[in-house]
């Protein structure tokens, strides 16, 4: 008989093939959603430094969490803003839902141990 078809051996190599790229692909898209995630919340945190300074512009002191309200809000999945108000300055960090990496952010003369520059976002990795 002429029977058409693929044989046990050539199924079985071709599941093998498609295993062993499904291994090298799933990690490198994990990884590319971590650094999205980071990039969305260092964007919320250069977005809180405008925000932070028009509420300076307009009261001459520096806004908590509670003060911004709604001037001021995060994308979706960026949680635990914390704002840490001193005499010249602020701190700031947020976390994401899906992440566990947490990224700071300070302006004056108050430092942090993560951010080292002044008005630039870094992340704890």
């Amino acid at each position: 008989m002429n029977r058409k078809g693929f044989t046990l051996i050539e199924l079985l190599i071709v599941v093998v093939i498609i295993g062993i790229l499904a291994a090298i692909a799933i990690p490198k898209f994990a990884n590319t959603k971590d650094k999205a995630y980071i990039a969305s919340m260092k964007s919320d945190l250069r977005n809180l430094v405008t925000a932070e300074e028009a509420f300076f512009a307009d009261s001459l002191r520096y806004a908590t969490v509670a003060e911004l309200g709604t001037n001021y809000a995060t994308t979706s999945g960026v949680l635990s803003l914390t704002i840490a108000v001193a005499g010249d300055g602020w701190t700031a960090s947020v976390g994401h839902g899906t992440s566990n990496k947490l990224c700071f952010i300070f302006v004056g003369s108050t430092t942090n141990d993560v951010a080292t520059k002044e008005g630039e976002p870094k992340c704890r990795v």
